[in-house]
């Protein structure tokens, strides 16, 4: 499974020109980081893979088909998604919530049951949170089971919004850690928006740097690190591509 983006843009109505004329390929199994100041189009970038945003132009391709070839019901099914407001159901326990997918898929409910524990367990969530509600959880363990849930289903993509910057430090640098190791054993395919670029550094196997719509570099964390374009120093050293300005 890959991402791949083909001269793809995104022109809004009022002729704002979001995301221009955007090369690039998620190859399988790699966290790959978009990154940028605010505004860049790294979001809109990465809500065109599951069409919460429509392209204006161009082609994405998941696993060599064109996006657009899906109902778009499966082609959300199929992709997880986790946000940085984590919105789990608050009436739900964790095991509901993580279950979600795979209940509308009518997964045997044994089925379900057995993949919720084996998820709990490769993330490290004590058992005893199955039947806890969100508003019981720390934020961290929130975040966790919004993590589990897009998992569930088995995807092999997953698209994640910004999701720890809204934690503290300590939980932030565990969750980073989790999403290594996870994705070790998994061997997913990570659409990942961050704004920070340690976390994009940390995470990242390969970082999409943007600015205005463009990328400016595509490459590894060292590849990032040894570019001499003023705008990747800068935004490397200072997390603000003051050389934009």
């Amino acid at each position: 499974m890959l991402i791949e983006f083909q001269n793809v843009s995104k022109r809004y109505d009022d002729g704002t020109l979001a995301v221009a004329n955007l090369s690039l390929t998620v190859r399988k199994g790699e966290i790959f980081v978009l990154i940028g100041p605010s505004g860049c189009g790294k979001t809109t970038t990465m809500k065109m893979v599951n069409r919460l945003i429509d392209h204006t132009d161009g082609k994405i391709l998941i696993d060599e088909r064109e996006i657009y070839q899906f109902d778009i019901y499966e082609l959300r099914r199929n992709i997880g998604y986790v946000l940085q407001q984590i919105a789990l159901f608050p009436h739900l326990t964790v095991e509901e919530n993580i279950a979600v997918v795979p209940d509308l898929l009518k997964w045997p409910k044994t089925k379900t049951k057995d993949r919720v524990t084996e998820l709990m367990k490769i993330a490290g969530l004590d058992p005893v949170l199955r039947s806890k509600k969100p508003p019981e959880l720390s934020g961290g363990q929130q975040q966790r089971v919004g993590v589990l849930r897009a998992l569930a289903a088995d995807p092999e993509v997953i698209l994640m919004d910004e999701p720890f910057s809204a934690l503290d430090p300590i939980s932030r640098a565990q969750l980073q850690d989790d999403i290594k190791r996870l994705n070790d054993e998994l061997g997913k395919t990570i659409l990942f928006v961050t704004h920070d670029i340690e976390e994009a550094m940390k995470l990242g196997d390969r970082i999409a740097l943007m600015r205005d719509g463009k990328l400016v570099i595509v490459g590894t964390p060292d590849e990032i690190r040894a570019s001499d374009d003023p705008f990747v120093l800068d935004f490397t050293q200072h997390g603000r591509g003051e050389a934009d300005a």
